[in-house]
């Protein structure tokens, strides 16, 4: 690891002489552009004076390019989370968290056949968003229908159920604290 750090700060005095001559400047136009001197810009770009961010900020913000770009920076890796979508019952269930326990998150696409309430209980708290659709959620004595950008929360210990209204799939965004874990919104809900 250090080796590699040591050559991607070794390639940062060769990538800056090239990106000043590409864009045509002289190390004196350089020098009133970013306030360093003359002499630390040549030394900076032979390899004899190592990068520090003093030096690299006014120079990304001269060049107007992100820092990661003048030092070559190494990537971090792919931040893709792999998604592997499993079926239950009439639903498809996809992850969307990888960590096990604490609040997990999940895109939900439910088929036009989950359409007959079973309510059940468990521990827990959940949160719903309709993404398309409508969803039919059955909660304690509500039997209510949310449509597409409308959002639920509840204590999952009170009978519960939701599916489709029985006239089309709906997809669903749920987030859930198995140990009563609460979503905190911060936006204002409707007419307050």
């Amino acid at each position: 690891m250090a080796n590699d750090d040591a050559a991607v700060l070794a390639s940062v005095g060769p990538r800056l002489r090239e990106l000043r001559a590409r864009r045509g400047m002289t190390l004196t136009r350089l020098a009133e552009a970013t306030g360093i001197s003359v002499s630390t810009l040549s030394r900076l770009e032979s390899g004899e004076r190592k990068p520090n961010l003093e030096l690299l900020l006014p120079l990304a913000r001269a060049y107007q390019v992100p820092l990661d770009e003048l030092v070559g920076a190494p990537p971090v890796g792919d931040p893709r989370v792999r998604l592997k979508p499993f079926k239950r019952d009439d639903s498809t269930i996809v992850p969307l968290t990888q960590h096990p326990g604490g609040l997990q998150a999940f895109k939900m696409v439910i088929d036009v056949t989950r359409c007959d309430p079973e309510p059940r209980t468990h521990e827990g708290y959940e949160w719903l968003y309709v993404l398309s659709g409508r969803l039919r959620l059955v909660l304690a004595e509500h039997d209510i229908v949310l449509k597409s950008g409308e959002a639920a929360e509840f204590d999952t210990r009170l009978p519960h159920w939701f599916g489709s209204t029985g006239e089309a799939p709906v997809e669903v965004l749920s987030l859930f604290g198995p140990q009563g874990e609460r979503v905190h919104v911060r936006a204002k809900p409707r007419g307050a």
